[in-house]
């Protein structure tokens, strides 16, 4: 995939409609108060929309929120994001009450330079997540100009992410840019050495990452649950750990093709293990491979710390996606926290991918200490695969 695209800053948008995909689907309090529990990704869209107000744009926003799967679904409507939009702007943000049906139109017909509108959650229209040319065409009809801004849905050919771009001259705003330079940045010509850490509970939802940083990388770290499925390949005994038995064979593949290219794979040497899963377990540390039955391991233990914080120490790139045990947990997240803090001392590029690798480097207060923390959880995923994404391979190229 090229990486190289044309940004809002390539364009003329003065006294232009501008069609501007966000990712506003933000999460909403559970008792239907309509309150916002966290305005982050309304707020990550603000330089964008603000650079757009600045040229003499008219700007009508659209975004999906949540799974309506077609159906009108109060509970799941922009409003809350119209007006919590309109107070950090400090001016009114209409508010469509419709995608592309007559209101949505009217609205964005009156539109003029320097306003907002917008339109009502894309995924109440059936078509949006079959890509349906006629309602790509219908919202391309309102506007002249397409900015993707909307990274966490680029992995998706929505007609919104995807289908409008056949119809309108189609660019990114500075959220997808961020990413595309960085992310892309690492993927095509890394700082080096690279190093990956790779976490989370699955084999499964990491083998095209794995593969394709075998091809780049100079080290991978594999921590969490997903470690016990290479432990087990190799003969180690992981008790009541999750296991990918299926998943044994492609382990023993990825540790024979880091040797034969070269890559250091590191594994957990040591694990700290739970007689429950729970957060008041009692635990132990033993050494990797040796997890008694009735015991699950729940976290890296702490020579394995050391030999992962050191790994990156001397780092001149660092992407981290995955957390090293079960974070939720206090007493298991230990692994997790000493990676976060080393990744805030190192002087490397530091790449945050999404998910909970992101959640947990907010939470710990090491946010500001890292290079970049991508806005998208399963589309910084397939980039880091080397997948195409349908809503970045539509855009114009440089």
């Amino acid at each position: 995939m090229n990486y190289n695209k044309k940004t809002v800053k390539d364009v003329d948008v003065k006294g232009k409609k501008v069609l501007l995909r966000c990712d506003f689907n933000v999460p909403m309090a559970k008792d239907g108060s309509g309150v916002i529990t966290d305005d982050k990704r309304i707020r990550a869209a603000l330089p964008t929309i603000q650079y757009l107000l600045d040229q003499g744009a008219a700007v009508i926003a659209c975004s999906h929120m949540g799974k309506p799967k077609g159906e009108v679904k109060p509970e799941l409507s922009l409003k809350p994001v119209a007006q919590r939009l309109s107070q950090l702007l400090d001016k009114p943000v209409l508010m469509a009450e419709d995608v592309v049906g007559p209101d949505a139109q009217a609205k964005a017909a009156a539109l003029q330079p320097g306003q907002v509108l917008l339109l009502e959650n894309t995924r109440f229209e059936k078509g949006e997540t079959k890509n349906d040319p006629a309602l790509a065409k219908a919202m391309a009809s309102m506007a002249e100009v397409y900015v993707s801004d909307a990274f966490g849905a680029v992995h998706r050919a929505h007609a919104s992410t995807a289908g409008v771009a056949a119809f309108l001259p189609a660019v990114s705003g500075f959220l997808i840019q961020k990413e595309l330079d960085f992310i892309g940045g690492a993927l095509a010509n890394p700082k080096r050495p690279l190093v990956a850490i790779l976490g989370g509970s699955k084999v499964s939802s990491k083998i095209g990452v794995i593969n394709n940083l075998l091809e780049i990388a100079d080290t991978i770290i594999i921590g969490g649950g997903m470690a016990y499925t290479f432990s087990a390949a190799q003969g180690g005994k992981v008790g009541d750990s999750l296991l990918e038995e299926d998943w044994k064979d492609y382990s023993l593949e990825m540790i024979q093709k880091a040797k034969d290219k070269g890559v250091k794979l590191l594994l957990p040497v040591d694990t700290v293990i739970a007689d429950a899963f729970a957060p008041d377990a009692k635990s132990q540390v033993v050494q990797a491979g040796t997890i008694p039955d009735g015991w699950q391991g729940l976290d890296i233990g702490p020579e394995t710390v050391k030999l992962y914080c050191d790994a990156v120490k001397d780092a001149g790139t660092v992407i981290w996606n995955g957390p090293m045990g079960v974070f939720e947990f206090a007493a298991f997240a230990k692994g997790t926290e000493a990676v976060a803090e080393a990744l805030s001392k190192t002087s490397a590029i530091t790449i945050i991918g999404g998910g909970d690798s992101a959640a947990a480097v907010q939470q710990l207060g090491y946010a500001d200490k890292m290079t970049h923390i991508s806005t998208g959880g399963g589309a910084s995923l397939e980039f880091m695969e080397g997948k195409d994404l349908p809503g970045v391979a539509c855009l114009l190229d440089q």
